[in-house]
């Protein structure tokens, strides 16, 4: 009977445990954070950089980063910043004009990682300079506004400010993420340049050939 008692009084703390953890798992799934856009596959990014014409930049000394303006706002006080940090980080917490005050960020481009949104920059994938080179001079500024702040596509991703810094305007010829990023990286490229009709250039192309080729 004693044991009998025990287990009658054990039974309601045990359940009590397990309604608790499974309220934090629930609480877990619903806040979770998601990522960069997923890109094509390697065998889609492949056809579309197949079709894409392998032609010499030009317009580089026109270039303005005014040209495309950004950020904007998406929903309420939250601009094109705050939402890709918010959406790339994990357990963000934000204050009432959505700015960032804390979380959990790594930058998939050199592994760093960070409490601190502000040491972390918002990359374009495709950067604004190498879009205007490729074809986005000839662009309206409505569409360079919706290249600039497009989130969509996987074209915009919070990462550490040195690997951004780093990465300048460079294309994937010159300046590629951590081996295992290399993949996903040029799968977004492709995808972003093939939706706005950018070209690229003989060596761009052919070092992203080879990357996918390798995917």
């Amino acid at each position: 009977m004693p044991a009998i008692r025990t287990l009658h009084r054990a039974l309601p703390a045990a359940l009590g445990a397990l309604l608790l953890a499974l309220t934090a798992l629930l609480a877990g799934a619903g806040s979770a954070q998601a990522a960069l856009p997923t890109p094509v596959s390697a065998a889609t990014a492949r056809s579309y950089l197949a079709s894409l014409p392998a032609t010499a930049e030009s317009h580089d000394d026109t270039y303005d980063r005014t040209l495309f303006p950004h950020w904007i706002t998406i929903s309420g006080t939250c601009n094109t910043r705050e939402t890709v940090l918010k959406r790339d980080g994990s357990g963000v917490v934000t204050d009432s004009a959505c700015a960032s005050v804390s979380g959990n960020w790594t930058s998939v481009y050199d592994n760093v990682t960070t409490t601190n949104a502000s040491s972390f920059d918002i990359d374009h994938l495709v950067p604004l300079a190498e879009a205007w080179r490729s074809g986005a001079w000839a662009w309206t500024t409505d569409q360079r506004k919706a290249f600039a702040n497009d989130l969509t596509r996987p074209q915009l991703i919070a990462v550490s400010a040195s690997s951004n810094r780093s990465k300048g305007d460079q294309d994937p010829a010159h300046w590629l993420p951590q081996t295992s990023y290399r993949c996903t990286y040029a799968r977004a490229w492709v995808q972003v340049k093939y939706f706005y009709g950018l070209t690229v250039d003989s060596a761009e192309k052919s070092t992203l050939t080879s990357i996918l080729n390798g995917c």
